[in-house]
């Protein structure tokens, strides 16, 4: 699946051509490896996601001089887009053999790659599935500890397990951007722990005008341009 998210302030998450459309784009490859036989459930893949997204922003190789930067920092000057493909087997080795990262959950496995040219993907990941990739709870998740990072999904929108993962990755890096480093440096430190929900609609009216980082879909792929998605609810920033 592929997104971008719009913010209320200029920033590279909005959905209006701006001058950043004129650069070359570029995409934060994603893969979750879902095996026929034994499939992760759907909120630990998407809290693995996110939990990936924060882990490559906060590797050496991303930030000053290292590896990735130069290519992050093209990523972040344009639109934020992310692709989250699906992989077994055979596919995920060959995906495994790239530079990235796997992050791994209770019963999910995703990889994080440093992100590619929007036309330019490596052949092994090129070819992996995107459409489709819908999974299960096989359990209702407990309900999420209040003094941790919550993603909460919208309650109006019905996302594909790949949609809900890009949209959850947006939510953890726009709360990742409005931290103080000593909070980022924290999260971090201790793992990145966070829990992706499904707000109540009453709590959902509250969090969308909280103030808190708000995810609004460019509308590219099965919703609707300005759709907000997710609201990333960091105890540091309330």
């Amino acid at each position: 699946m592929s997104h971008d998210v719009t913010p209320s302030t200029d920033s590279p998450f909005r959905s209006e051509p701006t001058a950043r459309d004129q650069a070359p784009q570029f995409v934060l490859p994603l893969v979750v490896r879902i095996e026929k036989a034994a499939p992760p459930a759907r909120t630990d893949a998407l809290e693995t996601a996110a939990r990936a997204v924060l882990v490559l922003l906060a590797d050496e190789r991303s930030v000053g001089d290292g590896e990735w930067a130069e290519v992050v920092r093209d990523w972040q000057d344009a639109r934020i887009r992310k692709v989250v493909r699906r992989a077994r087997g055979a596919e995920w080795r060959r995906a495994e053999a790239l530079p990235g990262i796997t992050v791994t959950g209770t019963s999910a496995e995703v990889r994080v790659f440093p992100p590619v040219p929007l036309d330019g993907w490596p052949k092994e990941l090129a070819r992996l599935q995107v459409s489709g990739t819908d999974l299960d709870d096989p359990e209702p998740p407990a309900a999420a500890d209040p003094a941790a990072p919550v993603l909460w999904l919208s309650p109006d929108l019905d996302m594909s397990a790949g949609k809900a993962m890009a949209q959850a990755g947006h939510g953890a890096q726009l709360a990742w951007w409005e931290l103080p480093a000593e909070e980022r440096t924290a999260w971090r430190d201790a793992g990145f722990p966070l829990a992706v929900r499904t707000a109540a609609p009453g709590r959902w009216a509250e969090l969308t005008t909280s103030g808190l980082p708000l995810v609004r879909d460019a509308g590219f792929t099965e919703i609707a341009p300005g759709s907000c998605t997710v609201v990333a609810d960091h105890p540091a920033l309330r």
